[in-house]
């Protein structure tokens, strides 16, 4: 059965062409033209990945992925325009879990797509191989909570909701509490294949972080900043 890809963009030239790109890769792909006949689609029948462009009739591509994350986990890939740093930033911060300024390559798109369905697919296989074990791998960090195997994450018994790419990079910090990870460690962690992100993208799915606990615990701390040198997860 093919990997089914959703690609929302108002440019019809642009739906076709990744379209084709992609079906030559051996993807399925499902095109919209506007955000509220893909929200409908999406979450009825989701796909395994999503393409959303920012400026969309009807309803942009922010306001798509703001409702999509109310009822939907599955990936997100997010197109802005080259000069529009700040709907890139909005873009990581809504849930996205990648974005790529346009104009962009078919080629680094594919790659990107690639990149995200394999962590994806890495995550959905741990956590079969856990469920298949005696004693799933789980994390206990003092009132962290993390559980490998359902992709799940709790503060103080309370449910907080990760993208695939903030999961893995809460788990990377997690694992050794103290310990010093570097932007260019967590990019390794989040993005395995030789792909380039910039610091930014980091520092974006961070903050992501920090806001998703600090909506269930208004004086989380855990994730500390070592300017200059990167991020760690406080040791209690």
């Amino acid at each position: 059965m093919s990997t089914v890809i959703a690609l929302v963009d108002d440019d019809r030239n642009i739906l076709t062409s990744v379209s084709i790109a992609l079906q030559a890769e051996g993807f399925a792909t499902r095109v919209y033209s506007d955000g509220e006949a893909a929200l409908k689609a999406i979450v009825d029948n989701p796909p395994d990945l999503a393409v959303l462009d920012v400026k969309m009739p009807r309803m942009d591509g922010m306001e798509l992925l703001r409702r999509l994350r109310e009822k939907s986990d599955v990936p997100v890939i997010f197109l802005t325009s080259k000069d529009e740093e700040l709907d890139e930033a909005l873009g990581l911060a809504m849930g996205a879990d990648d974005y790529i300024a346009k104009p962009f390559s078919q080629r680094l798109l594919i790659a990107r797509i690639r990149a995200i369905l394999r962590r994806t697919e890495l995550r959905a296989l741990a956590a079969g191989e856990a469920e298949a074990a005696a004693e799933p791998a789980r994390i206990v960090r003092g009132r962290l909570l993390m559980d490998p195997a359902r992709h799940r994450v709790s503060w103080d018994e309370k449910d907080v909701t990760l993208t695939v790419t903030e999961f893995m990079i809460l788990e990377a910090l997690a694992q050794r509490p103290g310990v010093v990870k570097s932007r260019n460690q967590l990019m390794d962690v989040a993005y395995q294949d030789d792909i380039y992100v910039d610091d930014r993208t980091i520092d974006s799915h961070i903050k992501r972080l920090r806001r998703k606990f600090r909506a269930v615990d208004s004086r989380f701390k855990a994730i500390e900043t070592l300017y200059g040198v990167g991020y760690r997860f406080g040791e209690e």
